[in-house]
């Protein structure tokens, strides 16, 4: 029998925490479900990125690592802002999973009261292996190139990723 995981993370963009995380979690289990969460958004200052950006991103990442796809499974899961039934939104786009990894908070108690099994992820780094943070060196021109695979990175450079950020960081106030 499969034993299968499940992340989940907004992925904006995916760095070497993360990919440190899901190399962890993989020594638990024999499969992993990658949830991309707030799969709906992009183009915004905490969403830069489309899902289609960051499942390219999250392919990139695991290959240039050699963590081999067939043991991955990467699922957007759009936002539905209601709580008692998120936990039901995401079985229902993700394959059967027997545990979840988490350290979100809301996350964790969401899953523990629907019975699910949930285990913390441990961090690597975590005051600089940061969405956030890296998002914020992209929009002030500060070296962030460090913080994900050389992939993410390239991929970044491709679609203009840094460019969209400061440009949507833009006002149009006087």
């Amino acid at each position: 029998m499969v034993k299968r995981g499940l992340f989940v993370g907004r992925f904006q963009p995916i760095h070497k925490g993360h990919v440190k995380a899901i190399k962890d979690i993989l020594k638990q289990v024999d499969e992993l479900v990658i949830v991309i969460g707030s799969a709906q958004y992009s183009h915004g200052a905490d969403n830069p990125f489309t899902t289609g950006e960051r499942i390219t991103m999250i392919r990139r990442a695991l290959e240039s690592e050699n963590i081999p796809l067939t043991r991955c499974w990467i699922v957007p899961v759009p936002d539905l802002h209601i709580h008692m039934i998120w936990v039901s939104e995401v079985t229902g786009y993700s394959p059967i999973f027997d545990i979840v990894y988490t350290n979100e908070p809301l996350t964790r108690r969401l899953f523990i009261e629907a019975g699910v099994k949930v285990e913390p992820v441990p961090f690597h780094k975590r005051k600089i292996y940061s969405s956030t943070e890296i998002r914020e060196r992209m929009l002030k021109n500060k070296s962030w190139k460090e913080l994900v695979p050389k992939s993410v990175a390239q991929f970044i450079k491709e679609i203009k990723g840094i460019e969209r950020i400061q440009d949507l960081a833009r006002t149009d106030k006087v």
